[in-house]
């Protein structure tokens, strides 16, 4: 049976490198004669026109129905604005929003800086209503940048932030930095205010393709939101990324499961390319030997090779028994993998977690050591030069 599983997926990965590898991984005109089916509209927020989509619904967002964490990306919206509208450029989730302030002749950003509180970066622009513009929104990492552009005149308005994280919390804080959303999961736009906003395209593009190595997983894989900034450099996907000889980029989301992982997967990498891909995984549970052997035979079937890692040990010993199934899985198919429990634990043999090599996290709901802080990233990152060398090659 596994055999004949791997020559399936051996034939099926020669047909799927038959593609050139891209940076466009979304690419559509919207308009009256092009209603794409994965832009979901609420009821009666907005209608295709031949100019366009037309938003004319204040408080409603239309969402592009994919899922992207790769944190080398940039959506891009053409757009026109009647002259009273406030348009909203975000996340399903709004953690991160800019905004097109018609009335006001702005463009700026919005962060959150607390519960129902905001702070506003802006810029002045001369807005005409009559005129095309460019909306841009850039994530690199823990740094997001904003570029509003005049298509008639190249005036441009430009606005950069950078989250910088706590590196724990509770207690456990060891900065207290700016706080920057990241633009998670799924784009949006919509009306804040006004008569009308309408895109006539919308692109999502990677910062490159044709990858060595990209590397999914959860929040430890998204160092980029807990982080502080000044000591970004020493995260272990930066240490990896920036040790790698070739292309590589990391795609990790906060809280999320495989089957998360499998969306993205399925909405960047037969676009980008990748000779391996690294996935950290089960930390939030929901691993099943039916969703890692699905995950692994798509990653096949893209021309990839699995890297398959351990999760760190943690402070609830989850680590042991998802481990063994990610062996298990391993096993099956043949992979490689980084056992990232073993540096992670006190007596490196996967069980009791080394509290040094974890930040501090205390909520009043628990205390929680399983984000890697800078001395476990370096172990982990040493980790994978003794059991996956061949990335480095």
């Amino acid at each position: 049976m596994k055999s004949a599983m791997l020559v399936i997926a051996v034939a099926v990965s020669q047909m799927a490198l038959a593609g050139e590898p891209t940076t466009v991984m979304y690419q559509q005109a919207l308009n009256s004669k092009n209603r794409p089916s994965d832009i979901v509209i609420p009821e009666g927020a907005a209608v295709y026109k031949d100019a366009g989509l037309s938003v004319t619904k204040a408080g409603e967002l239309v969402k592009l129905d994919r899922y992207y964490s790769l944190a080398e990306r940039t959506v891009r919206y053409v757009a026109r604005f009647s002259e009273d509208a406030v348009a909203l450029f975000t996340s399903n989730s709004q953690d991160f929003t800019a905004f097109v302030d018609m009335p006001r002749q702005k463009w700026g950003i919005k962060l959150s800086i607390g519960r129902r509180n905001y702070i506003n970066h802006e810029k002045s622009i001369e807005l005409d209503p009559s005129h095309e513009y460019l909306v841009e929104i850039t994530r690199y990492y823990s740094t997001m940048t904003a570029v509003l552009t005049d298509l008639y005149t190249g005036e441009e308005a430009r606005i950069q932030v950078t989250n910088d994280g706590s590196g724990g919390a509770g207690p456990g804080v060891v900065n207290t930095g700016q706080r920057v959303g990241l633009l998670h999961d799924y784009y949006c736009f919509g009306l804040d205010s006004g008569s009308e906003m309408t895109v006539s395209q919308m692109t999502v593009t990677a910062r490159q393709c044709g990858y060595t190595l990209l590397i999914y997983g959860d929040s430890i894989t998204e160092p980029d939101d807990y982080y502080p900034a000044d000591i970004f450099d020493k995260t272990w996907v930066r240490l990896i990324i920036d040790n790698v000889p070739g292309k590589a980029a990391a795609s990790g989301r906060g809280g999320t499961q495989i089957k998360e992982i499998l969306l993205r997967i399925k909405n960047e990498l037969p676009y980008v390319h990748s000779k391996y891909v690294m996935v950290t995984i089960g930390t939030n549970d929901g691993n099943t030997e039916e969703n890692l052997s699905e995950l692994v035979e798509y990653i096949i079937s893209q021309g990839s090779i699995p890297i398959l890692n351990n999760i760190p040990s943690n402070e609830h010993n989850s680590q042991v028994e998802v481990n063994a199934m990610i062996e298990k899985i391993r096993q099956k198919y043949g992979l490689k993998g980084a056992r990232f429990d073993i540096p992670t634990s006190l007596a490196h043999d996967g069980k009791e977690v080394d509290e040094s090599t974890m930040w501090v996290e205390e909520y009043g709901f628990g205390s929680y050591r399983h984000h890697p802080n800078v001395k476990g990233a370096r172990l982990m990152y040493l980790q994978t030069l003794v059991d996956v060398p061949e990335i480095y090659e």
